[in-house]
């Protein structure tokens, strides 16, 4: 019986120790102050698809001279104050909250994009050369002074080739497209339809399609004869096999 009362005062003192160091390990761990996890500026957000304006310049006559419809997407490097670092960031124009102006003459257009309380300026400039009756954009420039900038941003580049359309056409371009301007600076546009030169009755003129929208029509129509040949050799497959099964039962 001795031996029996040791044993449950031993079973008893294990306990009580291991309740004692379970309340202090909970009383030390509620004392510890809370860990915080280092903060840092978030991501930028994918803007999505932009969605498409349509933005007319009129002569002094107050006729139409150059007509755009089209989602723009900018992708701008600069510095940025709340991340001490330089970031790129890709904003959409908003058709609503856009102002659009410029100019018209025999030879070069202008199209002037100003948002964000002028703090967003965007001019596309347009050439024609009159031998070939082609016309081009062929220089952009953009000047931003967005609140997370350490400086304004200006970027400019004279010597572009793209849009590419014929006088009294209009250029169209369904696919998503991007349009490198600088090294700080690309624009990327959606379901474009521009017109600079020739505008007619404030319409646009025929459609000349991109390339882009040439090869994606292309393919379905690649796929289509694709089956269509497939289809017409199993046809025929079956019809040499059907003449030979009735050949070998044919009575001598």
């Amino acid at each position: 019986m001795t031996q029996i009362g040791g044993v449950q005062s031993l079973s008893l003192g294990v306990t009580l120790q291991l309740i004692l160091a379970a309340a202090l390990h909970q009383g030390f761990a509620t004392v510890a102050p809370p860990t915080t996890a280092p903060t840092s500026a978030p991501p930028h957000k994918d803007p999505g698809r932009p969605e498409r304006g349509n933005y007319v310049v009129t002569n002094s006559t107050g006729t139409a001279c150059l007509l755009a419809s089209m989602g723009l997407q900018l992708n701008i490097t600069y510095s940025s104050l709340s991340q001490n670092k330089t970031v790129q960031d890709v904003v959409n124009l908003q058709p609503n909250m856009t102002k659009s102006s410029g100019s018209c003459d025999s030879d070069s257009a202008s199209l002037r994009l100003t948002t964000d309380a002028e703090k967003t300026n965007l001019t596309l400039f347009f050439t024609l050369n009159t031998t070939s009756s082609k016309y081009h954009l062929s220089e952009v420039i953009l000047s931003a002074a967005w609140p997370d900038m350490k400086d304004a941003v200006s970027a400019h580049n004279s010597s572009l080739d793209y849009l590419r359309g014929t006088l009294g056409y209009s250029y169209m371009c369904r696919e998503e497209q991007t349009l490198k301007v600088t090294q700080n600076l690309s624009i990327n546009t959606f379901q474009v339809q521009v017109q600079p030169f020739g505008v007619t009755g404030n319409q646009f003129g025929a459609a000349e399609e991109c390339q882009l929208d040439e090869d994606d029509m292309l393919i379905p129509i690649i796929v289509g004869a694709a089956l269509a040949g497939l289809v017409l050799i199993v046809l025929l497959a079956y019809l040499i096999g059907r003449k030979r099964s009735h050949a070998g039962y044919q009575t001598i």
